[in-house]
């Protein structure tokens, strides 16, 4: 059976989701050492959290945002 679009993100959200959880507000590089997922899979977690409202931004910039859940 192939992995439908929304297993495979919905897995990597539900990784991120969980590093948050158990961690508190994480920045970019905390989260890709905690979780071991790739650029490309921190920011499609990033993403579905978000489009999902269970994400907040902390900080006003770019490269030092730190992200929580909601």
């Amino acid at each position: 059976m192939a992995t439908t679009v929304e297993d495979y993100f919905g897995s990597k959200a539900g990784v991120l989701w969980a590093c948050l959880n158990e961690h508190g507000a994480q920045s970019i590089s905390q989260i890709k050492r905690k979780t071991k997922l790739k650029d490309s899979e921190v920011y499609s977690g990033l993403g579905w959290l978000a489009r999902e409202g269970k994400l907040q931004i902390i900080g006003d910039v770019p490269l030092l945002y730190k992200f929580r859940i909601s």
